[in-house]
């Protein structure tokens, strides 16, 4: 039966919890009744109110608690609503969590498992939209992770939350009501493995999160027009799986590098950067990046109709990339719901 991404999650918190004693999940309104969207429905009910509980309105206080719960043992989850929330929490976590195991001559990290919401549209202003995960990229001693599938969620997270490093876990919340298919049981996916979600040999498109989704609808249009695409889900920031990335270049020798975040600086910047340095000579055109524009996201719908990267603006890249006339207007008319949300069926969460 399919799962919806954020049932996956809550499947994922409730495996690990069951699984250790030792892991804790807390948050602001991780215990409420709308349990963080749904991720946390009702776990406080099953595993009780000592390993899941919610917290005063405080994220350097809730990571300086996480840090030391995992120094004493305890595998923490924390969760923040959005990650703009959580920019409050960066001395802890960038001066401590990250930088543990390198002060302490590699023999122990800090295990906590952070998740943050990101995602556009839909009203969301400056300080409710931000896609930040190059910044927590650039830090060394941080793990980031950015699942797009139901099945991603649940194993990647697991992944996570057993990982003997700080880990930043990502949700787009344009995902959480998508649905797929979820394996049972405690299935954890090692982190830092992209999944070739397509396979072609035109150009290398490679995405993040809910990119991903635009990216896929962006390759089965080309295809109708007899453009194949490699299209690579990274689903781990850092470590980023070069590997994979490289070899479909190698195939290609054309690429695409998508990002949720901004372009400055931004993860799709890096990944040009390292294949344009390293692998010039593969290349049979410059590499190629779209990203959100470098201004923050407005909250009147009226502001941003040009702000968000979607499936056209993708195709009419590659075609750009390939020399070739690509028809877009056929999936820009089957958009009927606003340009600020991701399909009809998008009802929240806010």
């Amino acid at each position: 039966m399919a799962t919806s991404f954020a049932a996956a999650i809550r499947d994922g918190l409730a495996t690990a919890l069951a699984a250790d004693d030792d892991v804790i999940c807390f948050g602001l309104g991780t215990d409420d009744p709308k349990g963080v969207f749904g991720t946390t429905l009702d776990l406080h009910k099953q595993f009780g109110p000592d390993r899941v509980f919610d917290m005063p309105t405080s994220e350097a206080a809730m990571t300086g608690f996480a840090i030391g719960a995992a120094l004493n043992g305890m595998r923490p989850v924390l969760t923040h609503q959005r990650l703009d929330f959580a920019l409050l929490s960066l001395d802890q976590l960038v001066n401590n969590a990250a930088k543990w195991r390198f002060m302490f001559g590699g023999k122990r990290g800090v295990p906590i498992t952070i998740r943050m919401i990101i995602g556009r549209g839909w009203g969301q202003g400056p300080t409710h939209s931000q896609s930040l995960q190059s910044w927590f990229a650039h830090i060394p001693g941080l793990k980031v992770v950015m699942p797009t599938t139901a099945e991603d969620a649940k194993t990647l997270l697991l992944g996570a939350i057993f990982d003997d490093d700080p880990v930043i876990f990502l949700e787009h919340r344009w995902l959480h009501n998508m649905k797929g298919e979820v394996p049972a049981g405690d299935v954890r996916e090692p982190l830092g493995k992209a999944r070739v979600v397509r396979s072609g040999d035109a150009v290398t498109i490679v995405a993040m999160s809910y990119m991903t989704v635009e990216a896929l609808h962006a390759v089965d249009h080309l295809a109708a027009q007899g453009i194949a695409c490699d299209l690579i889900d990274l689903r781990s920031i850092r470590p980023l799986d070069w590997p994979t990335v490289i070899t479909s270049v190698q195939k290609t020798g054309r690429l695409l590098a998508l990002d949720s975040g901004h372009l400055t600086g931004g993860v799709a910047g890096e990944i040009v950067a390292r294949i344009a340095t390293d692998h010039f000579a593969s290349l049979k055109s410059a590499p190629q990046r779209l990203a959100a524009p470098d201004v923050p996201e407005a909250t009147s719908p009226a502001l941003t109709k040009n702000y968000h990267v979607r499936a056209e603006h993708i195709a009419d890249a590659v075609g750009r990339m390939l020399g070739r006339d690509v028809e877009t207007a056929s999936l820009v008319a089957q958009r009927t719901f606003p340009h600020d949300v991701p399909g009809t069926w998008f009802s929240g969460p806010f």
